[in-house]
């Protein structure tokens, strides 16, 4: 199994672009069968150091995430919006 964390850093943390980045996050369930577990984290205790919302994916396989990386959802929906909000991101992918 594999999990992809993502970790972003928005442009503008207001409660109505979280909401929205989480919507968006979550209506990945059921439209890309690679997925096998979605959450979605929103940070609360908001220090300078902190991320503002976490992305966590578990996939069977490498080879599954890039299927998932590809996906057309993924990448003209999810992706589209999600980059037009976000500062920046860190990530890391291993194995479980």
């Amino acid at each position: 199994m594999i999990k992809h964390i993502v970790c972003y850093k928005l442009l503008n943390p207001s409660a109505e672009v979280l909401a929205k980045a989480e919507e968006t996050f979550l209506s990945m369930k059921g439209r890309i069968d690679e997925i096998r577990e979605l959450a979605v984290g929103i940070d609360k205790l908001r220090s300078p150091r902190s991320y503002d919302m976490v992305l966590e994916v578990v996939f069977d396989d490498f080879e599954a995430m890039k299927n998932y990386q590809n996906n057309p959802y993924h990448v003209n929906v999810v992706k589209k919006y999600i980059h037009s909000v976000v500062d920046k991101s860190v990530s890391v992918d291993f194995e479980f």
